[in-house]
Order: structure tokens, then C-alpha cells, then sequence
């Protein structure tokens, strides 16, 4: 399955069930590679996704002008 094609929730789930088998210690060394080079690749989606997120939040809250607002999130209402 790649990258792509998987949900940021579904990302972060298989990032966790990486790192609990990294942080054992008995994984051979070319799976822990592999495991590596995916998780890479996840935290690269989720990262990707995230600056998605954040810049539809910021198309949101334009104010009267047209220019971004920032403003807390507590702030917003959310």
C-alpha cells in the first residue's frame, strides 16, 4: 500500500506498530532498514499532510482583506 493511498490516522497507526518493533531490539537488521526507509516515508505523508491541513485551516480564517489571520486555536472557537 502506498503512502498515498492511506489516511493520516492509518499513517500514524502503522508509524507506531514501527517504532514498538524497532524499540525491542530483536529485529535482524535488514527488516529494521526497511522499517526504517517505510517509516520514513510515513512521517514524510503525515508531515505533508499536516502542512495540508494547516493551510486549509489558514484559507479559513482570512479576514475582511483577504489576508491570513492567525489566531489561537482556542480563539477560533475550536
Amino acid at each position: 500500500m502506498s503512502t498515498e493511498s492511506i489516511t493520516f490516522e492509518q499513517s500514524l497507526q502503522r508509524l507506531d506498530e514501527i517504532v514498538r518493533r524497532m524499540e525491542k531490539g530483536d529485529v535482524p537488521l535488514e527488516e529494521a532498514l526497511s522499517l526504517f526507509e517505510e517509516g520514513t516515508r510515513l512521517a514524510g505523508s503525515c508531515s505533508r499532510l499536516l502542512d495540508e491541513a494547516e493551510l486549509k485551516v489558514v484559507q479559513l480564517t482570512k479576514g475582511a482583506d483577504g489576508a491570513p489571520q492567525e489566531t489561537e486555536l482556542a480563539d477560533a472557537g475550536i
